[in-house]
């Protein structure tokens, strides 16, 4: 319809008036006016495509570490020279993806037998049915077993040590004087054991010694010194409030005894010595 309004609107002949023989305008010219579209107009942008080029990211590390032997170490690191040194990663075995990939198949896991089921197969150290080797060998005693009867139970220190850490007539003797002599020095299981003396070596110094145990060379040789001697009581074990009561009904028992006993030697000298 462009071409009709051209050709009543301009007086002047066209290229378009060949048309008005064949086209014919059906309606009053009056109401001829430019109705408003419903749709909002809508612009069509050409953009041109922009001709991007590929990004090629390349792993330099080969090349930089190659670099930094050669130059001896003087390459600086960047962020595109950063990887894995080569050799220290490997591709990791295909299984169960055809023949061509090496591992296809079985798997590597052989044809037939209980290792090559699916489950949890057979259990540590089982071997056939056949006496395994933890059993075979022999057992050693001790802390080499793995027994708790091996374990240290005392913090063991000799009179000589004692002699060269200088201490003056009278002091005190204790795992804490040791401590703080710098003679001893427990770390990790150690600092929870009780202190020992020990009999090797002299002591000509008459001090208090305070510990859970003495040896009997190392009580003799005090006692020789006049070294006064004093054996710290250790922790109780907890028992169940019955065998308590059992084990405190026992030591009166005894208790008991013993005292009979003792009254019965002492009469017994003083009727001998009455005798005589």
């Amino acid at each position: 319809m462009a071409a009709p309004l051209l050709s009543l609107s301009s007086p002047t002949p066209s290229t378009t008036a060949p048309l008005l023989h064949h086209l014919s305008f059906k309606g009053n010219v009056r109401t001829l006016k430019a109705n408003q579209c419903q749709f909002p107009a809508i612009k069509l942008c050409q953009r041109k495509a922009n001709q991007r080029q590929s990004l090629v990211v390349r792993n330099q590390t080969a090349s930089f570490v190659e670099e930094s032997f050669v130059s001896g170490g003087n390459v600086r690191l960047r962020l595109d020279n950063l990887g894995p040194q080569p050799g220290s990663r490997k591709k990791a075995k295909r299984k169960g993806r055809g023949h061509a990939a090496g591992q296809g198949g079985s798997c590597g896991f052989g044809m037939r037998g209980q290792k090559s089921r699916s489950g949890p197969g057979v259990r540590r150290g089982f071997e056939g049915g056949q006496m395994p080797l933890y059993r075979r060998l022999p057992k050693l005693r001790g802390i080499a077993g793995g027994m708790r009867a091996g374990l240290p139970k005392y913090v063991p220190v000799n009179l000589k040590d004692i002699a060269e850490a200088g201490f003056e007539e009278g002091e005190e003797v204790s795992l804490e004087s040791l401590k703080m002599k710098g003679l001893i020095n427990p770390s990790g299981r150690e600092r929870r054991l009780p202190l020992k003396i020990l009999g090797d070596g002299e002591l000509s110094v008459k001090l208090e010694f305070k510990a859970r145990a003495f040896s009997s060379a190392a009580k003799e040789k005090l006692e020789a010194a006049g070294c006064s001697v004093t054996v710290l009581p250790g922790r109780k074990k907890w028992v169940k409030p019955s065998v308590a009561k059992n084990m405190a009904r026992a030591d009166e028992y005894f208790a008991k005894k013993r005292a009979a006993a003792a009254a019965a030697a002492a009469t017994e000298s003083a009727e001998s010595s009455a005798s005589v």
